[in-house]
């Protein structure tokens, strides 16, 4: 999977922070990977690059595949209103991406750990496919059992690092619990992305 490259390498490479793949951060000025990092800044990309690089923003981000990638395009294209936004709202609607914006892990990767482990309920019951899609209305929790875990807690209890985008609600009795209340919107997405190269990318 994506996120188990070099997660600064990547931020470096790409010159953007990417909040749902890492923590972590590099200075606006930093280098593109590698010995030769300091000439290869100083050329002007090529039309493809800037095409690629806008794609491999949205893999690394949300740690998805490009099969993935490809099959949501799919999908989008299939739906009313911009492609490129409706990629993006996809995106965001992806379980694994709804459980880090809830705050109840701290990247994507961790939160794709807990679906994949059970550790994540929808309406009450048990999902544990990270790419599952949120429809409006449906909540997402922590699994009762999991609560007993310090370690989760402890995660959980710290809250998201984001702010809560337009799209989630956090339920006002309950810090481990959130509804999708609307679409997302394209304000919501966290990290600089061109979503028109996007589609120019896959035009070719």
């Amino acid at each position: 999977m994506p996120a188990h490259r070099p997660r600064l390498k990547i931020l470096r490479r790409l010159r953007t922070q990417l909040p749902g793949l890492t923590r972590k951060s590099v200075g606006e000025d930093a280098l593109p990977p590698g010995a030769h990092g300091a000439s290869r800044s100083r050329r002007r990309p090529s039309a493809h690059r800037l095409r690629l690089e806008e794609k491999q923003k949205v893999r690394f981000n949300y740690g998805i595949t490009e099969r993935q990638l490809r099959r949501a395009l799919e999908v989008a294209r299939r739906q009313p209103g911009r492609l490129g936004e409706n990629l993006l709202a996809l995106m965001e609607r992806r379980l694994d991406n709804v459980v880090f914006r809830l705050g109840l892990a701290p990247t994507i990767p961790a939160a794709r750990q807990l679906v994949v482990h059970g550790h994540i309920h929808v309406d009450g019951g048990r999902v544990d496919r990270p790419a599952y899609r949120l429809r409006v209305g449906e909540t997402v929790s922590l699994a009762p059992s999991s609560r007993r875990s310090a370690g989760l807690m402890d995660v959980a209890s710290q809250g998201p690092t984001l702010r809560l985008p337009s799209y989630l609600q956090h339920d006002p009795e309950d810090s481990l619990t959130g509804r999708l209340v609307a679409p997302p919107a394209r304000s919501d997405v966290p990290f600089p992305v061109r979503e028109a190269l996007i589609v120019e990318y896959y035009a070719r």
